[in-house]
């Protein structure tokens, strides 16, 4: 038994060594540091290279705007003027406008001095939103 797995190790040894020859043959020598400096230059000047701590290079863009400055700058100016621009910040969508017409402060004044007569005011600190104790 030993034999056996005696000459499968030496079968797998020479294997390997025959099998390192054959992938040293078919790599070319290295490149010398001028060429792949050379190759480094290009590179950068094609914008190919991969920028710090980035696994991929960056893919182009796909389209390139087909207006002008001038037009985009106009388009944006007619989308300000009706309005259509999203608010700055979140970007979210503008709140409703308030429908009605709300009552005149004065109106308010009266109907709030009317419930406090009758008692129908709730006291400081304890309506539904005040903390428990």
């Amino acid at each position: 038994m030993k034999m056996k797995n005696a000459l499968t190790v030496v079968a797998a040894v020479a294997a390997a060594m025959f099998a390192q020859a054959s992938f040293a043959q078919a790599a070319s020598a290295p490149a010398s540091r001028a060429d792949v400096k050379a190759e480094t230059k290009a590179a950068a000047k094609e914008g190919k290279l991969t920028p710090a701590g980035e696994g991929a290079p960056k893919a182009a863009a796909a389209t390139t705007s087909t207006k002008t400055r001038a037009e985009r700058k106009a388009d944006t100016k007619a989308a300000a003027k009706e309005g259509k621009l999203a608010p700055a910040g979140e970007g979210g969508a503008k709140p409703a406008a308030a429908t009605g017409t709300p009552a005149a402060r004065a109106d308010v004044k009266a109907d709030t001095k009317a419930a406090a007569k009758e008692g129908k005011l709730t006291p400081a600190g304890e309506g539904a939103t005040a903390p428990k104790k």
